[in-house]
C-alpha cells in the first residue's frame, strides 16, 4: 500500500475521524458482522451508486469536502428521495438494521473505531512526519511569512483533530478490533 503523504494523510484523518456523539448501545460482533456482510451485498450495486453519485454532485457542487465523520449517515441522508434510498433499505433490513439511518450511525461509529485504531498504530510515524512539514513550512524560502503562518494554522488546527479524532469510544475500538481484517477485504476496491 502506498503511504499518504503526512499533510494529506493527517487531513484525510481528520476528516474522517472527528469525534463523534456519545452512543448509548454498544457495538457488538454481531452487529460488525451485520455492517461488513451489508458492505459486501452493497457492493454489487456500485453501478446505481455511481450513477446516484453522478446525480448528486450535478445538484450539489460546492467544492467543499464531505463530513468523514459521518461518511455513512450523511450518504444517507442525500440518497433520501433517490431510487437508491429504496434499495438500500431494503439491504440494511436484511442484515437486522431497522433503518438506513441506523446502518448509516452504525457504520460511521465502526469507521471512527477503525481508523482510530490505526492512527494509533501509526500515530508516532505521524507525530514525526507533521513535525518534519512543520519543519518544511517554517524553512521554505517560497513562501511569504503570512503563507506561513497560514500553513502553521491549518496543520496546528489538523494535529488537534488527528488527536480527537483518536479518541474514539474505547468499547468501540475493542468491539471493532477483531473485525478490521474483514473490514479492509469489504472495503478494499478491486481496481
Amino acid at each position: 500500500m502506498a503511504r499518504l503523504h503526512p499533510i494529506l494523510f493527517t487531513l484525510a484523518c481528520l476528516l474522517a475521524l472527528s469525534p463523534l456523539t456519545v452512543h448509548a448501545e454498544a457495538l457488538t460482533d454481531q452487529t460488525i458482522r451485520s455492517f461488513i456482510s451489508s458492505l459486501e451485498a452493497l457492493q454489487g450495486m456500485e453501478d446505481d451508486y455511481d450513477e446516484l453519485a453522478d446525480e448528486l454532485a450535478a445538484e450539489e457542487d460546492d467544492g467543499e469536502m464531505p463530513d468523514m465523520s459521518r461518511i455513512f449517515s450523511s450518504s444517507v441522508e442525500e440518497m433520501k428521495g433517490h431510487d437508491m434510498y429504496n434499495k438500500l433499505e431494503d439491504v440494511v433490513q436484511q442484515h437486522g438494521f431497522s433503518s438506513p439511518e441506523q446502518w448509516g450511525e452504525i457504520g460511521d461509529r465502526i469507521f471512527h473505531a477503525w481508523g482510530a485504531l490505526e492512527m494509533g498504530k501509526q500515530s508516532g510515524d505521524m507525530n514525526q512526519e507533521m513535525a518534519r512539514a512543520m519543519e518544511e513550512i517554517d524553512n521554505n524560502p517560497h513562501m511569504s511569512e503570512a503563507q506561513k503562518q497560514q500553513m502553521r494554522e491549518m496543520m496546528g488546527g489538523a494535529m488537534s483533530a488527528v488527536e480527537q479524532a483518536a479518541n474514539a469510544p474505547e468499547a468501540d475500538k475493542q468491539a471493532v478490533r477483531p473485525h478490521i481484517e474483514a473490514l479492509r477485504a469489504a472495503t478494499e476496491s478491486d481496481e
